[in-house]
């Protein structure tokens, strides 16, 4: 073989030497548990007599067994109509109070810009355990100091732990961790916009406000759906914020949201077969919503180029 030959192939296989290390962590970190959850979600274990000795517990094919009954369980879908009750409340208000940050920064008259735009984004770095223990403490009527000045004012003191208003402590701690990030991005979005757009909408004499609701709210548009998307994935992954309140007060079971029920069933249970199942069933909603939302927003992009 050549040198010429010899740099050719080594020029060629260059990309795909880069791409290893990522494919083989994808592989290991990501395809691999998935297929193994998907695997063991068709399987169970067939107890023989009274589940003693030796060869008693053994695994058997169920084919789909497991979905059928995940399907079936009504905590599963008592769960998920938590879950979207918690989602409409935490997605447009998330979303709506960091474009609304993100709107305010991009002006001129904004001071202390870099103060203000780590101080919103601080409690996204804090994590989610962390948040809903300080959380939980302002919602405690005995130890919170919110409380205890409500009572001196001798004002009601809301249960905010138990029904209703349970939904709205833990949407307000996801609004407030999530708010940062999702500012930043729009943010960032707001900041690529060429100078020359809003000197042309002076010179036309639009309002600051004209300028917030034509121009730029319209031009970040895919950082919103983006956000958009994220958000729903992260909704229906809830786990964290219900899962620490729960000791605080009985209006959180362990099967709050699917993946709370996927956690008891696989942990407090021992049945991990039926929690596989459960688990691709979560991920294969996800992967549908996030990809019919896509695929929606793409083809509105393409019907505004076309106009």
């Amino acid at each position: 073989m050549t040198t010429a030959r010899r740099k050719s192939y080594g020029v060629k296989g260059a990309p795909y030497a880069f791409l290893l290390p990522a494919t083989v962590l994808f592989a290991l970190f990501f395809a691999l548990p998935i297929g193994y959850a998907v695997w063991l979600s068709l399987h169970k274990v067939q107890v023989k007599g009274l589940g003693l000795g030796a060869g008693a517990r053994e695994e058997v094919w169920a084919g789909l067994e497991n979905y059928t009954d995940s399907l079936t369980d009504s905590e599963l879908l008592a769960g998920a109509l938590r879950v979207l009750g918690y989602g409409a409340i935490v997605i447009p208000v998330m979303l709506g109070v960091a474009l609304l940050f993100a709107l305010m920064l991009d002006t001129d008259r904004v001071r202390l810009a870099p103060f203000t735009r780590l101080a919103i984004f601080l409690p996204y770095a804090i994590p989610g355990v962390v948040a809903a223990m300080l959380w939980g403490f302002l919602y405690l009527p005995d130890v919170s100091p919110f409380y205890f000045i409500l009572d001196k004012l001798g004002m009601p003191q809301p249960d905010l732990l138990d029904g209703g208003p349970l939904y709205f402590a833990l949407s307000n701690i996801a609004v407030w961790g999530g708010t940062g990030f999702n500012m930043i991005v729009i943010y960032t979005s707001l900041r690529a916009i060429p100078v020359e757009v809003y000197e042309a909408a002076k010179l036309d004499g639009a309002t600051p406000l004209q300028v917030a609701l034509r121009i730029k709210i319209p031009m970040v548009a895919p950082s919103l759906v983006l956000t958009f998307f994220f958000s729903i994935i992260a909704t229906l992954q809830v786990f964290s914020e219900p899962t620490t309140l729960k000791p605080l007060t009985n209006s959180v079971s362990t099967t709050w949201s699917p993946l709370m029920k996927v956690y008891q069933d696989a942990f407090g249970k021992g049945d991990i077969y039926s929690a596989a199942a459960t688990a691709v069933i979560i991920a294969f909603v996800t992967l549908l919503l996030s990809f019919g939302f896509l695929r929606t927003a793409n083809s509105r992009n393409k019907q505004e180029e076309a106009r």
